[in-house]
């Protein structure tokens, strides 16, 4: 069911629950002020004819003045025929009545009101004693004079409303459709938006209820966006990159092919595997990169570095040997945990390896490289040649290598470790080591140590 007709089935069963209940308090208070007034004269009568009993009255029933006739018209006609009044002695003999055929009750022991059934019809009597015991005097009232007139009050007032109910119904229909208009502006604009357009929706003009909602779906537009564009930029580093090494597979297996002599055929075989081998780290390497700009923040857990460290430098261990690499670790001393880090022990077994396989990368062949871990960070350090400036500047560009480079590389390396270390709210650092020579590699917490 749409929020439309949602709010008009409320409005048109809540109307008209609340209308009537309105009605019944209505009824409820003019039947209470009608009492009120009614019994105020039931009393005043009572007192009038006390304050004209005598001794002269006589022993038996002595009727007052008739009523007037049934089919008068004159005002009043009605109170005085559902009016009573009776008097009764000491002896509890009646002296006077003024109604045939209506005996009010009598009740030598009671004072005040009190509601009686008097010929199949309910009355309302009031009962008063004289001072000195010898009268007791009874006003009575039918019920239905008073139920007539609180009616009549009341339908006086209810007639107009129930002409008006159908309008007010209609007239909140018809608000209900002009709230929510934007609502049905901002339905019909998003189903005419191509599907790349991710331009934020206007909310200066929009209602106030709506403005949050229009908030999160721009926030959610600039998310898809800027997921957009990391896959456009994604797909087309890949095309660029792929490029070349697939070209030169292509050239190389063609020498495979042509080879006329072992040795001819064992160079070019070498070379068709150096060349794969660099397919296969480019795909990883872009692979690990699009996981790590996915923006999606790490998992929390706490982090054990033995295990990490010893992947690490298992998955760099071959290349080690082949360089004649010595891998060295040194960890904090005896009774201090090393580095404490909330996070993912995935990713940071991909940072810590790209660290050490570029350390043995572009160390010297025969030199070592190694691992401080300490207790607010970690660092990585080979006898490499002290970068440059221009060098250090454009660390972590995308694809970026230095001329000359003899290994096998696709320059993404250092960007995949700088956004894995901007996840877990770390910092990367290029410089010499402590002697001035050689390149050290620094990963310390970006805000204070945890």
């Amino acid at each position: 069911m749409s929020l439309q007709r949602r709010l008009l089935l409320y409005l048109l069963v809540c109307a008209p629950l609340v209308w009537g209940a309105a009605l019944y308090f209505s009824v409820s208070r003019a039947r209470l002020e009608v009492n009120e007034l009614f019994d105020a004269e039931l009393i005043r009568l009572a007192r009038q004819v006390q304050a004209t009993l005598g001794s002269e009255l006589p022993l038996r029933p002595a009727p007052l003045p008739p009523a007037p006739h049934e089919g008068a018209r004159d005002g009043g006609a009605g109170d005085v025929r559902d009016l009573a009044v009776a008097v009764w002695d000491r002896q509890g003999r009646l002296v006077v009545s003024d109604r045939e055929g209506v005996e009010l009750p009598y009740r030598p022991t009671r004072s005040g009101f009190l509601d009686e059934t008097i010929g199949g019809a309910a009355w309302r009597v009031y009962y008063l004693q004289s001072f000195d015991g010898r009268w007791l005097v009874a006003s009575g009232q039918r019920a239905y004079e008073r139920d007539e007139l609180v009616y009549g009050l009341t339908l006086s007032q209810v007639g107009p409303w129930l002409v008006v109910l159908p309008v007010l119904l209609a007239v909140m229909a018809w608000a209900v459709r002009r709230a929510l208009a934007p609502m049905g502006r901002l339905t019909r604009e998003l189903q005419q938006r191509p599907a790349d357009d991710l331009q934020a929706l206007p909310q200066d003009s929009a209602p106030a209820e709506l403005q949050p909602m229009l908030g999160a779906m721009n926030g959610l537009f600039q998310r898809i966006d800027r997921l957009l564009v990391r896959e456009r930029r994604f797909t087309a580093d890949a095309a660029h990159e792929l490029r070349t090494p697939l070209a030169v597979l292509r050239a190389q297996w063609d020498v495979v092919r042509r080879a006329q002599t072992p040795g001819d055929r064992a160079r070019a075989e070498a070379r068709l595997a150096a060349g794969l081998d660099r397919m296969d780290r480019l795909v990883t390497q872009m692979l690990a990169l699009s996981r790590v700009e996915s923006g999606s923040p790490p998992p929390q857990h706490e982090i054990d570095w033995t295990p990490i460290v010893e992947q690490a430098m298992s998955d760099c261990l071959a290349l080690a040997e082949r360089r004649r690499i010595e891998l060295a670790c040194e960890w904090p001393p005896a009774g201090r945990y090393p580095m404490p880090l909330l996070g993912d022990a995935n990713l940071l077994t991909v940072l810590l390896r790209n660290l050490l396989d570029n350390a043995v990368r572009y160390a010297p062949e025969g030199t070592a490289v190694t691992l401080h871990l300490e207790q607010d960070g970690l660092a990585v350090e080979n006898g490499g040649a002290v970068l440059g400036d221009e060098q250090l500047a454009r660390l972590g560009e995308r694809f970026y290598r230095p001329d000359g480079q003899a290994e096998a590389g696709s320059g993404l390396g250092v960007s995949i470790v700088r956004r894995i270390a901007e996840l877990h709210g770390l910092q990367l650092h290029y410089g010499p080591r402590a002697d001035g020579t050689g390149v050290r590699v620094v990963l310390r917490f970006a805000a204070a140590p945890r």
